[in-house]
């Protein structure tokens, strides 16, 4: 039973042995001597008998981008598959190409290339070792010697040399000029269009209109008395600086009001410009809540104002606030 035993143990791995001995790899320089950052090719490839070896694992050795640091791998193919030799179809080779470089001068010793079969870590195929020599590129001392600076040539001065600079100049001016004509004459035949200045809108207008937006939208229900009493300010301001050519966006309610003092206004125009201003300002600054019907009277008495001031006679309707 023992004898048994230790000769199927004996079959297996001489079978193991067989099949490892009919896979080759090998890996073979392109050149084994090389200048400092001159490229050369490595060849790796695996030959086997596809009819011997059939669902065989062969797992490939892991290529990085250098085989030592000195060694760099600047492209590699993917897994090619041939037939050598048409004679013998089931011999199939599967090479890869790299390309390597080194910016070291020296001898690199490459390390062997490792295939796995069947997941046998154990017991690897290994292609040969390789030599790499970098050397450098001597120099030549001999051009590194210091020379003289050769003297200048004396070259004599020929004024024909310049004729046909002086010519393409001249045509260009001539060129310009003409253009200058020509444009000069273009604008003085062209009649010239007269656009009408559009009439500008009254500033009463204006502010009736804004007035009107103001008494519409009530933003005063809405709690935004403090914005309410700024609309209305702002809206009057404009309407005093475009009628009276007062600078008032830039005046303060006092210098408003002591300015209205020497104008030509009645003086129940200038008592409601009084209450606005100065109610405006307590709402704005003093943060002071007034009652509903101060908020309506504020806008008539801005509606009133404007009627009383603008120099047109005809008063426009609906400018009260119900």
């Amino acid at each position: 039973m023992n004898i048994k035993k230790h000769i199927l143990i004996l079959f297996t791995l001489l079978t193991g042995f067989l099949a490892h001995a009919q896979i080759e790899v090998h890996a073979v320089l392109d050149s084994s001597k090389i200048r400092i950052g001159e490229q050369t090719r490595l060849d790796i490839y695996l030959s086997y008998d596809a009819s011997a070896q059939k669902n065989i694992n062969i797992q490939w050795p892991q290529i990085e981008d250098t085989l030592k640091k000195e060694i760099e791998v600047l492209n590699i193919t993917k897994i090619d598959t041939t037939i050598p030799d048409k004679a013998r179809p089931n011999f199939i080779q599967q090479p890869i190409q790299l390309t390597i470089t080194s910016f070291d001068s020296g001898y690199y010793a490459i390390p062997p290339f490792e295939f796995i079969l069947d997941n046998d870590t154990a017991k690897p195929l290994l292609t040969e070792a390789l030599l790499l020599e970098v050397w450098s590129v001597p120099t030549d001392t001999s051009a590194a010697k210091i020379k003289d600076i050769k003297a200048p040539f004396n070259e004599p001065f020929d004024w024909k040399w310049y004729l046909p600079y002086v010519y393409i100049g001249l045509a260009i001016l001539v060129v310009i000029l003409i253009i200058i004509l020509i444009v000069r004459r273009i604008k003085k035949n062209k009649p010239v269009e007269v656009i009408p200045e559009k009439p500008k809108t009254p500033a009463h207008i204006t502010a009736f209109a804004s007035l009107e937006k103001i008494k519409e939208e009530a933003i005063w229900k809405e709690n935004k008395v403090k914005e309410y009493y700024s609309e209305i300010t702002d809206t009057l301001r404009l309407y005093i600086e475009e009628r009276f050519n007062i600078n008032a966006l830039e005046l303060t309610s006092d210098e408003i009001i002591h300015v209205f003092k020497s104008q030509v206004v009645d003086s129940e125009s200038k008592a409601k410009l009084y209450q606005i201003l100065t109610l405006s300002d307590f709402v704005k600054f003093a943060k002071q809540i007034p009652i509903e019907a101060e908020h309506t009277l504020t806008l008539n008495n801005t509606f009133d104002f404007v009627k009383g001031t603008m120099r047109e006679e005809q008063l426009p309707t609906n400018t009260t606030v119900q």
